[in-house]
């Protein structure tokens, strides 16, 4: 039976290094769930929740990876990763949510305190700093469960907090 796997890798950034991974693990048979990469100067993360078949196992993954040559001197984990089924809350709707704007102190704080009044639960999480002449900017997203009884009032309550704050707020219903 498939099973998934956490997969985290940190290594040397360089060109060719998500396309080398994700080319492996295709020819493992893994199928992504959840995946992040990160590249900043000479460093990169990708971490990745993988169903993997039941032929391959934990190790095979590690070592087919590390010996990848784009992986040289990479540190390479993987660890079972048990989750629950992939549906919502009852009575959650899925939203995506994107706030971006001046960089500022406290905002991921500062909107994710927003989601424990409204019972919402955050799904995914990215946030983007990018460094300019004019002033950095900062990019989130979110991808959240909330319950469809409190999902107008948190997204209003979003809205107003990152008006607030000067920053530009979206969100779209997953499914309608």
């Amino acid at each position: 039976m498939a099973y998934n796997v956490l997969l985290s890798v940190t290594a040397a950034d360089r060109v060719g290094l998500v396309s080398a991974m994700t080319a492996r693990l295709f020819d493992l048979g893994a199928n992504l769930g959840t995946t992040t990469f990160n590249g900043v100067r000479d460093a990169a993360e990708f971490s990745a929740i993988c169903e993997l078949p039941p032929d391959v196992d934990m190790d095979t993954l590690q070592s087919q990876l590390s010996g990848l040559p784009e992986l040289a001197g990479a540190t390479v984990h993987v660890r079972r990763f048990d989750r629950g089924a992939e549906t919502t809350a009852e009575g959650a709707v899925i939203h995506h949510i994107e706030c971006s704007g001046r960089d500022q102190p406290g905002i991921v704080a500062r909107l994710t305190e927003i989601f424990i009044d409204y019972g919402a639960n955050i799904v995914t999480l990215n946030a983007d700093r990018v460094l300019s002449g004019a002033g950095d900017s900062y990019t989130i997203r979110f991808t959240v469960e909330i319950p469809s009884g409190r999902a107008d009032a948190c997204l209003a309550t979003l809205a107003n907090t990152a008006g607030a704050m000067r920053m530009i707020f979206s969100f779209s219903k997953v499914g309608g």
